[in-house]
């Protein structure tokens, strides 16, 4: 039986993967048949769309995301850091890359992971930020 709890973390692993390829720009055709809808994705996860988890400051999302198990700490950070990349880069929005470097670094902390094309975000990032 699927808790809650895996249910989500399926989810969060479901939309970081989705990002990866859009950031990528590789998205696979089934996933621009389905139109993603991050919404509700968003919702499904924290109860909030991605227009009030993106009004909420760092802090704040670093605090609901500490709420969580901190097992699965390291997956809301990579996936908030894919989705406001993806945003970011999309918008051309500073504050929501400024918020993307914040949680990739995170996710790199959590994960214990050396992961370089994260590093080369957060690279490229900060070029982008200067």
């Amino acid at each position: 039986m699927i808790t809650d709890k895996e249910f989500t973390l399926r989810l969060i692993r479901q939309l970081t993967q989705a990002l990866e390829k859009l950031i990528l720009d590789k998205p696979e055709e089934s996933l621009m048949q389905k139109e993603l809808d991050f919404d509700s994705l968003m919702k499904d996860i924290f109860k909030i769309d991605f227009q009030e988890l993106s009004a909420k400051p760092k802090e704040k999302v670093i605090e609901i995301v500490k709420e969580r198990q901190e097992r699965d700490h390291k997956d809301y950070y990579e996936m908030l850091g894919n989705l406001f990349y993806y945003n970011g880069k999309v918008l051309n929005n500073n504050d929501f890359l400024d918020k993307s470097k914040t949680f990739y670094e995170l996710y790199l902390q959590t994960s214990g992971i050396f992961a370089l094309p994260i590093i080369n975000r957060i690279n490229d990032i900060k070029k982008a930020l200067e």
